[in-house]
């Protein structure tokens, strides 16, 4: 049976034609893989839940994360390595994506820390990769989103690919050190596909940057967590 729920979603949508941009995370036999990105893939494991990224690693120290108040973060990165999904994208598609993620981070990181570029006792460096990156098909993606058929094949579809047809998707990778010592404090893979809505906007890269947005949330919302902050808002997906 069609899932009811997302037909009347999609139908509020289209009647709204707003505010119901969103994405989800991609799991199954399309879940993040490693990409080579990261210095150290070792210490990662499998999420315990739908809360974290599809592969995580956490200092068991966590109270250290308490004496950082500094963000190094570097420019999000477009990573080119061989096992990278991003690997063939052109200059101009690798820029827009890379300094709207890093833009998004940014301003969210903001709120909390200091940003600098600096080494310090205080100062998390923070590195960022994009490791796939695949633009939406708006048009068809809007017309399959209304149609009951459609959508059961797109649910068939990210039960294989871990996406649905004709969206967006994305993956990053994220890893988070002491800027003095180096010592890994944090790192994740994740990946992330468009939501299945009607009326999305005709912007190939929407469902990219809805991830992105979801991303930089999902960091801020995890290092508040993390040193222990009070009133630490989970972003919705």
């Amino acid at each position: 049976m069609v899932n009811k729920r997302l037909l009347l979603w999609s139908g509020v949508c289209a009647v709204a034609l707003t505010g119901c941009a969103y994405s989800q995370q991609a799991g199954g036999f399309g879940k993040a893989e490693p990409s080579g990105f990261l210095r150290d893939y070792s210490k990662l494991h499998a999420a315990e839940n739908e809360t974290e990224a599809t592969l995580v690693y956490f200092t068991p120290d966590k109270a250290k994360f308490k004496s950082y108040t500094k963000v190094w973060l570097e420019p999000v990165q477009v990573w080119r390595g061989e096992k990278s999904e991003a690997k063939d994208l052109n200059k101009d598609d690798a820029n827009h994506i890379s300094q709207f993620l890093s833009s998004r981070v940014d301003a969210e990181v903001r709120k909390d820390y200091t940003m600098t570029r600096e080494a310090g006792p205080d100062v998390m460096r923070v590195r960022i990769a994009v490791t796939e990156a695949g633009k939406g098909v708006p048009v068809l993606d809007n017309i399959t989103a209304t149609h009951p058929g459609a959508l059961l094949m797109s649910w068939g579809k990210k039960g294989i690919s871990g996406t649905e047809s004709f969206v967006g998707k994305a993956s990053i990778e994220v890893e988070v050190t002491d800027s003095q010592t180096g010592e890994l404090l944090a790192a994740g893979v994740d990946r992330r596909g468009g939501g299945k809505y009607a009326w999305k906007p005709l912007n190939r890269w929407e469902d990219f940057e809805q991830a992105s947005s979801y991303w930089a949330k999902k960091f801020r919302w995890r290092a508040c967590t993390l040193r222990g902050g009070a009133n630490c808002e989970m972003p919705k997906e």
